[in-house]
């Protein structure tokens, strides 16, 4: 598991996202469009240090802008990754309306948007126990800012889109607990004396 978050430095948290991105996300599928990105070095991987939601803010409003005024073939996503604020998901959860209305605010709509993933994400309707909502559970908090134009492409590509969710929730109900357990345990291991992921960023 993640060590405490005033333990943590950037290089441990990209690390071990990246890792989660590599054996989780791409290794177990749950988004057919990740691999590329990743492969090409274009996703940034950006650590907030924020301690509370008004600093998050400031750094998510950056990271935004950021990823709108970049070139698709240079930078194609980020995740932000903040552990030492919205730890607890109910807190996450409501974050996510600001930082919705933030897109809004910067007249990002149909440009970006953001996607969410949490150590104890838990879809509604569901056990916190419930091996399902591991598809969406990341080592640390994160946002993840994703160009429309890209969901665009990949559903154009991938007709069947839809059809995502229940294939990822299948997934993890084959994977069981003690599988996605020791999935983690090998996220740890990889992340274990790792460089810095590509285009690190320490906010």
């Amino acid at each position: 598991m993640p060590a405490p978050a005033d333990l943590l430095d950037d290089d441990t948290v990209i690390a071990r996202t990246r890792a989660w991105v590599d054996r989780a996300v791409i290794g177990l599928n749950l988004c057919p469009f990740a691999k590329a990105p990743q492969v090409k070095g274009l996703v940034r991987y950006a650590v907030s240090h924020a301690a509370d939601p008004a600093a998050l803010l400031a750094d998510l409003i950056a990271e935004l802008e950021r990823l709108a005024e970049a070139p698709a073939d240079k930078l194609e996503t980020t995740l932000l990754i903040h552990p030492r604020v919205l730890v607890d998901f109910a807190e996450y959860n409501a974050f996510l309306e600001v930082a919705e209305d933030t897109v809004a605010e910067l007249d990002l709509e149909g440009v970006l948007q953001v996607a969410s993933f949490h150590p104890q994400y838990q879809f509604a309707g569901t056990s916190a126990d419930d091996v399902g909502n591991a598809t969406n559970r990341s080592p640390y908090p994160t946002l993840h800012l994703i160009r429309e134009a890209s969901i665009d492409r990949a559903v154009a590509a991938f007709p069947e889109a839809e059809a995502i969710y229940e294939t990822n929730i299948a997934t993890l109900q084959r994977l069981g607990a003690e599988g996605w357990a020791a999935l983690q345990r090998q996220c740890d291991d990889d992340a274990g004396g790792q460089a810095p992921a590509s285009q690190p960023s320490h906010s």
